[in-house]
């Protein structure tokens, strides 16, 4: 994580956004979102992260968040360390992975360039997390999270984009469970 964005308050409600290395669109294959989802299920189940609003996009993901255990930089840390393993061996065991070659390519260069990474690099490495103090600036992360998919042509509608909590505030069930605000 970047020397520049701390988790200061460990109690505090907090988006982050966090994208694949050279904002690869890695997340276009179902078994990969699945992979996010089943690792935020997880971190909410057994690591104590409350999730509050997600959008999981093809190079990058929103979330609000809260650690239970004040510890939202670890959690944050686990959670990337783990998909990114798991997204990596997936991408080279997939033989219907036509991009395959490119991909682990792609992420060995950016690998190559970071001191901190011994061979591939998966994620940025930087969360930008932001505190959420009011209910204002809440809502308005919330509104940006559910609305990414529609400002980028993906969706008319933000509850039409099944990788996201916008399923779950528009009153139906999504793909992962959450904590409402």
């Amino acid at each position: 994580m970047s020397r520049k964005y701390k988790f200061y308050n460990k109690e505090g409600l907090y988006f982050v956004s966090f994208a694949t290395v050279y904002w690869m669109d890695v997340f276009v294959r179902d078994e990969y979102f699945q992979t996010i989802l089943d690792s935020l299920a997880y971190c909410r189940t057994a690591k104590g992260m409350e999730i509050y609003s997600y959008c999981i996009m093809p190079s990058h993901i929103h979330l609000i968040f809260r650690a239970k255990n004040e510890n939202p930089g670890d959690l944050l840390r686990d959670f990337k360390t783990y998909t990114s393993k798991k997204l990596q061996n997936q991408i080279y065991n997939n033989n219907q992975e036509s991009r395959k070659e490119w991909l682990l390519w792609m992420m060995e260069k950016a690998g190559k360039t970071n001191s901190n990474i011994k061979s591939r690099q998966f994620w940025q490495q930087h969360n930008k997390p932001i505190e959420l103090w009011s209910s204002e600036v809440i809502d308005q992360k919330v509104d940006y999270i559910h609305m990414n998919p529609v400002v980028s042509g993906v969706v008319n509608e933000p509850e039409h984009w099944k990788y996201s909590s916008a399923v779950d505030y528009s009153g139906s069930k999504g793909l992962l469970d959450i904590d409402f605000i």
